[in-house]
């Protein structure tokens, strides 16, 4: 049901309320009466949408881990050279981060949920789609001899990992990424995935 004072429904309200407290206190150190004052949402309106923070949760990451992937796998099968792909998720994933900083912040710092866990079945489907599409893409460009084979891990380390602390450092407040720095990412990533 919308809210004739803002025109959001229930659940619109508490996941982004959700997104609002899980960005500045964590899951951990978020109460679900602080998701309901953040939310603007009666107790009853809250349960018939979620049966708990960690319900809350699981949608939330799952939804957001599918977001990410999305633009992700859009961006990586529009390049046809594995330069280009390389590099340019390096510098979309930086640009995701910084127009979505609460999302970003979520899956940066927070655990996903297990699959016995609200949201835990999702998050595993999505993931399982998400490499296989992913692994399509890089499989033509190693038996070209252009990528290293390397597991999913150590993919997502050497491609992404320095970007995600750079990530860590902005959320932070540390540092601010500039135009040149995310280029060098990108080129450090290459330079690590290559044969």
């Amino acid at each position: 049901m919308k809210s004739a004072k803002n025109g959001r429904d229930g659940r619109t309200r508490i996941i982004e309320g959700a997104l609002r407290r899980f960005s500045q206190d964590g899951v951990s150190a978020s109460t679900l009466a602080s998701l309901r004052e953040e939310s603007g949402v009666s107790v009853g309106s809250f349960y018939h949408h979620f049966a708990s923070k960690e319900h809350v949760f699981g949608v939330l990451y799952s939804e957001t881990l599918a977001m990410y992937q999305e633009a992700f796998v859009t961006e990586l099968t529009r390049h046809e050279e594995a330069r280009a792909g390389i590099e340019g998720i390096v510098t979309l994933h930086m640009a995701w981060c910084g127009e979505h900083p609460e999302r970003a912040r979520l899956l940066v710092s927070e655990r996903p949920p297990r699959r016995e866990e609200p949201g835990g079945t999702e998050v595993a489907e999505t993931r399982r789609a998400f490499f296989r599409q992913v692994s399509d893409w890089w499989r033509p460009h190693t038996k070209a001899g252009l990528l290293k084979p390397v597991d999913a891990t150590m993919c997502y380390v050497l491609w992404l990992g320095p970007a995600q602390e750079m990530c860590r450092l902005w959320f932070a407040g540390a540092h601010q990424p500039t135009e040149a720095e995310i280029k060098e990412l990108s080129e450090a990533a290459w330079a690590s995935l290559r044969m």
